[in-house]
């Protein structure tokens, strides 16, 4: 199924052959630039706002719907392809999925936000569609868990946009935090796929982790029902009891995953950690009853949880893709997360010990964001822009 017309493909660029290639790029030089701007706008006061967004809300939305659905976009239009055998979206359908996702980011700054709904709602049916189709075309049912992650990410989307344009009074706040679950769901169902498999191959000594069934299905419904509570009821208490349960859950699966021989190679620690700050986040929301700032859950999920999370697998998925040796990344791999995972706990945990400080340590945080992705972008643009090293299509 895969002998598509690789002869007409050979030579010039690699950029439009395979999902991660353009999404991954985009998705690095969006990190740089949405963090520089909002540098500028927190801590110098530049009035780079668009209009009919409050600076925050711009901020959280586009970095889940912009950067954070960029690397979900190129992370499942290769990896449904190997899933199902069947090719996903490349060439000039995937230049205009792309073009899509970048007509979103800038349509806020067109001074109308039913512009940016229209884009954003545009490219996110379109990328829905185009995961589906492989899907469908191979009859691979057991992955349209998948398909409804991306679906309710596109309603999430629309219900932020029906808020932010007054046509539903909660919607942005439930189409932030809606998109931010969903994410992180995302990121529990991957990551319960590949974490493992990739250590138990990945490590220099043989390992075999142990597999608790019963466990997936606990961690599966009380993360659903601690989303459906934190979301739709005022039952803060509730949601703060199912966070603890979802530490307690995570924190045993984190220990069935542990083995010494991951430190040694960096693009599995990435992965061990970011999920270790998922669990974070769920201590720092249980904490919430204690009066620690919510804000606090929400940065140890996306900073640390999220960030390396994309971070690590952007770097894994594009030497696997172009043919590299994954067992042999570039040097720089281990600057790029240290930088990220520094960043994580001078955003997170800094200010637990200085609140005093707190605008040192967001400028700080920033930074570092900025100078990991920039880094990402010096090593591995070139990666995502030639073509595969071993001549094959991808």
């Amino acid at each position: 199924m895969l002998q598509i017309e690789e002869s007409s493909f050979h030579g010039g660029i690699g950029l439009w052959r395979l999902g991660f290639r353009p999404f991954f790029l985009g998705a690095g030089v969006f990190a740089v630039l949405l963090m520089a701007m909002w540098m500028e706008i927190y801590l110098f006061g530049w009035n780079m706002v668009p209009a009919g967004y409050a600076a925050p809300i711009w901020h959280a939305h586009e970095m889940i719907y912009g950067y954070g659905v960029a690397v979900i976009a190129g992370f499942l239009l290769t990896a449904v392809r190997n899933w199902t055998n069947v090719q996903t979206l490349h060439g000039p359908g995937l230049m205009a999925l792309f073009v899509l996702w970048v007509a979103a980011r800038v349509a806020p700054f067109s001074g109308s936000p039913e512009v940016a709904f229209l884009f954003d709602t545009l490219f996110m049916l379109a990328f829905t569609g185009a995961v589906l189709h492989p899907v469908v075309k191979a009859r691979s049912w057991n992955q349209l868990v998948v398909v409804a992650i991306v679906f309710l990410l596109a309603c999430s989307n629309i219900l932020f946009y029906l808020g932010l344009t007054g046509l539903f009074p909660d919607g942005t706040r439930m189409g932030l935090y809606g998109g931010l679950y969903l994410v992180v769901a995302m990121i529990l169902l991957v990551g319960r796929r590949v974490i493992p498999f990739f250590i138990e191959r990945g490590c220099d000594t043989p390992v075999q982790l142990t597999e608790r069934p019963w466990l997936d299905i606990a961690i599966v419904a009380c993360y659903a029902l601690f989303v459906i509570v934190d979301l739709f009821t005022s039952l803060p208490t509730l949601a703060a009891l199912l966070a603890a349960v979802l530490l307690i859950l995570n924190t045993l699966r984190l220990a069935d995953w542990y083995t010494p021989g991951i430190w040694k190679k960096p693009l599995l620690w990435v992965l061990y950690v970011a999920y270790l700050w998922i669990t974070g986040g769920f201590l720092l929301k249980a904490a919430g009853l204690f009066g620690h700032s919510p804000t606090l859950a929400v940065h140890a999920f996306t900073v640390g949880g999220i960030g390396m999370m994309t971070l690590g697998m952007m770097a894994r998925v594009a030497l696997g893709h172009t043919g590299r040796n994954v067992f042999d990344p570039p040097a720089s791999v281990w600057w790029m997360f240290l930088l990220l995972a520094a960043g994580a706990v001078v955003r997170v945990l800094f200010p637990l010990l200085s609140v005093e400080q707190y605008q040192l340590w967001i400028a700080a945080s920033q930074l570092l964001w900025m100078a990991a992705f920039a880094l990402f972008l010096f090593v591995y643009a070139p990666i995502l822009i030639k073509p595969r090293v071993d001549g094959r299509y991808g």
